[in-house]
């Protein structure tokens, strides 16, 4: 991991909800009801129940997502009009050697 990406997610975990995120995604059937297609949570959460469950809006939450994806700590998956997010655990693990 090069100094850029670790200061932009850095960046990214400054924000309390981004964090939340990040950790409803690590036990994505704990936190978040079955996807009504034929992908499980493991594969990815859809972007509604991300919504739902952050409170926030779907404009914010988006731009969140985003943000985590193009630093890395997210993968996205689009399946038809269906938007899944997924933890990207090698990029986390390598975020947590660098700043070690």
């Amino acid at each position: 991991m090069d100094l850029k990406q670790a200061i932009e997610i850095g960046k990214c975990l400054s924000n309390g909800t981004r964090l939340e995120i990040l950790e409803w995604l690590k036990q994505p059937d704990a936190n978040f009801p079955p996807n009504t297609t034929n992908i499980p949570n493991s594969e990815g959460v859809c972007l509604s129940f991300i919504y739902e469950k952050a409170g926030l809006s779907q404009s914010t939450i988006s731009n969140y997502l985003n943000g985590m994806v193009r630093c890395g700590l997210l993968e996205l998956k689009r399946l038809g009009k269906w938007t899944y997010f997924k933890r990207n655990q090698k990029t986390i693990d390598e975020y947590l050697d660098f700043i070690k």
